[in-house]
């Protein structure tokens, strides 16, 4: 059975700093490319990074870039995004995605004053 189970959200002040990680379960994880999406209220999912499995390819959505850091340990099957200088636009879900096909059942990001 294929798990996902993301932690590490909550609630940081603007220019912030929060670590997500995503336990991966059920599948090959050192051969999956893994991401992470994000979906803000009344707004569609996005990609916010992408990492590959061998030599890892790294994508990031534009307005993250230069302050998400998407990372992976295969022996411990985690895939992590570290996220500094947050801003309240990053207030969203986050989710983790495995291989393109499986997901998480989301994390609350809130960055408030």
């Amino acid at each position: 059975q294929v798990q996902l189970v993301e932690s590490g959200g909550g609630l940081v002040q603007p220019g912030g700093s929060l670590r997500l990680s995503c336990a991966a379960s059920g599948f090959t994880f050192s051969a999956s490319p893994m991401s992470w999406y994000r979906q803000a209220p009344g707004k569609e999912r996005e990609m916010v990074a992408t990492i590959g499995s061998i030599n890892p390819f790294i994508n990031y959505a534009d307005s993250v870039k230069g302050r998400f850091t998407i990372s992976r340990d295969n022996a411990k099957n985690t895939v992590y995004l570290q996220m500094n200088s947050l801003k309240p636009e990053d207030t969203a879900v986050y989710y983790c995605n495995g291989l393109g096909l499986y997901w998480g059942q989301g994390i609350q990001v809130t960055v408030s004053s």
